[in-house]
Parts: structure tokens; C-alpha cells; sequence
């Protein structure tokens, strides 16, 4: 018997390449089936009413004795929800070549001494649809000057193309980290801290559509700056991924969506399903409201 075809995602219009680089990333399209509603919960019927028994004649009660007054504690103030900070006053004055300039000229952590190029970022930023936020360089990108190339660029690139998208057509792609880890080790929170408000500046200036987080680091790192609490943002990313969290700016809140890096998926290829699932989402965000 031959294996059912793809069914084609409901609302996604992709031509022939598209579905071609989709079934080269070992995607299948498809649709989560909606939720059938949950029926009512069944009303329970009332309890019998029991009269209450009739009080017996006694003998009169003796005359209470006063007692002072109760002094109610007056409860504390409660602390307006703290707002996401803006950005440093060293940096939000910057305006595009200046923030470039700021970030290549940046020694405030020790990456700074055993980089070869600072990593701002690559392509179209003038007010794209689409922020693609990573981790940090790898050894290849450090070398170039250019996030996500390589094996794990490759993949990226054609998991834009199944959206309709290219690289620096629409999208920009930059990582939390501008330069690279020694022995491509995990950023540190001290190296993260250093370079938050440069990706803040960035989107600031920026203003995109959508936010995309791929990775752990990336994902806690954006929704810090989305005022996220911390056992949440802390939370594994697939539990994280799914959900469509909003991070304030001067223009309104823009959506957000984590899903898992392409460096990842090249080692978990069964993970690239979940992936497709978040792009979906992603997508979702931006159509017209209807």
C-alpha cells in the first residue's frame, strides 16, 4: 500500500520548491487537528433545604462584657509589576552605523581578546518582518564576520526559504553574543549581561514584525528582555516552545516564538517536525486578524 501523501498546511501557500526544500529538511506538512470542544460539566442538583431547628426558650443571656477594639494591621502598599528596562544611555542615543561601530569596538568581557571579528549581524534592517535571534558565533562565523553559516546556516537558510523568506530579504539574523566562546563553549550570564543591551538596541532599531529565539541561551535572553519571570524563562526550551510570548516596545509589543536551533536539529533530525510546528505559529502571528 502506498504511504498517504503530505497534506499541505492550512492557510500556507507554498509552490513546488518550497515543498521540495521542506521534504529535503524531512518535514512533513501538517496541521495539529483542532481540539473538539469539552463538554459541559454537568450541573449538580441542589441540596435539599433543611430547615433549621426552632431555639428553645433559655434563660437570659448575661450582659457581655466590653473588649477593646480590634486594631487591624494596615496591609503594605503592593509594588507595581517592574517595567523592562530601556536601553543604557550609552547606547540609546546610537543610531544604526553608530551601534555597528559600538559592537566591533566593544572590550567590556574577555571575548573581546580572542576574537577575530565581532558578529553583529546580517541582513535586511530596515524594519524587517522577521528578528532571527541565536546563540553566539561558532568558529566559522567568527572567521566571517557573518552569523549562521556552515552546516547549521544551510539549514536555516532553507527553513526560511519554506516560509517564503531569504536571507536578507525581510529578515535579519544576529545572535545574544557577538563574539565567539572559546572552544564554542556556552555563553556565561556575565558575557550575556555585557551584550543584552546591544541586541535590545538592535531591535529597537530594528522594529520587527516577529521575533524568532532558536536555542536555549537565545530564548532566555529575549524573553529577560520581554520582562518574563525567571522559572519560566528557565524552563526547558521544549516546554518553552508552543507559546507565543510579547516583548514591549516603543511601537507596541511584538510577538515572540522560541523553537530549537539549527545546529540542534542536525544532530536530532526527529526534532525537525517540532520546528516546522513553531515556523507555523510563527507565521500565524503576522497574517491579518480576521
Amino acid at each position: 500500500m502506498s504511504e498517504t501523501p503530505p497534506v499541505l498546511a492550512q492557510g500556507l501557500q507554498l509552490d513546488e520548491r518550497q515543498r521540495a526544500m521542506l521534504a529535503e529538511m524531512g518535514v512533513r506538512l501538517w496541521w495539529p487537528e483542532p481540539e473538539a470542544p469539552a463538554a459541559p460539566a454537568p450541573v449538580p442538583a441542589p441540596a435539599p433545604t433543611i430547615a433549621p431547628p426552632t431555639p428553645r426558650p433559655s434563660a437570659a443571656a448575661p450582659a457581655a462584657i466590653p473588649t477593646a477594639p480590634v486594631v487591624r494591621p494596615t496591609p503594605a502598599p503592593v509594588a507595581p509589576k517592574p517595567t523592562v528596562p530601556l536601553v543604557p544611555s550609552s547606547l540609546s542615543h546610537l543610531d544604526w552605523p553608530a551601534l555597528q561601530d559600538s559592537m566591533r569596538a566593544c572590550t567590556a568581557c574577555p571575548l573581546s581578546q580572542g576574537r577575530c571579528n565581532v558578529v553583529p549581524g546580517v541582513g535586511d534592517h530596515q524594519r524587517p518582518d522577521w528578528l532571527v535571534v541565536g546563540e553566539a558565533p561558532g568558529e566559522q562565523e567568527d572567521r566571517q564576520g557573518e552569523p549562521f553559516v556552515g552546516a547549521a546556516g544551510q539549514l536555516l537558510d532553507k527553513m526560511l526559504f519554506a516560509m517564503g523568506l531569504a536571507r536578507g530579504e525581510r529578515v535579519y539574523i544576529t545572535n545574544v553574543i557577538k563574539c565567539r566562546p572559546p572552544h564554542n563553549r556556552n555563553p556565561e550570564p556575565a558575557e550575556v549581561a555585557q551584550c543584552s543591551p546591544f541586541l535590545q538596541r538592535q531591535i529597537e532599531l530594528l522594529q520587527p514584525r516577529i521575533v524568532l529565539a532558536v536555542g536555549r541561551f537565545a530564548a532566555q535572553s529575549v524573553l529577560a528582555l520581554a520582562g518574563v519571570d525567571e522559572a519560566t524563562r528557565s524552563q526547558p526550551l521544549g516546554k518553552l516552545r508552543g507559546q507565543v510570548f510579547r516583548l514591549p516596545t516603543a511601537q507596541g509589543p511584538v510577538p515572540v516564538v522560541v523553537s530549537y536551533h539549527p545546529a540542534y536539529l542536525l544532530r536530532s533530525p526527529a526534532e525537525k517536525g517540532k520546528a516546522w510546528a513553531d515556523l507555523c505559529l510563527a507565521m500565524a502571528q503576522l497574517k491579518p486578524s480576521t
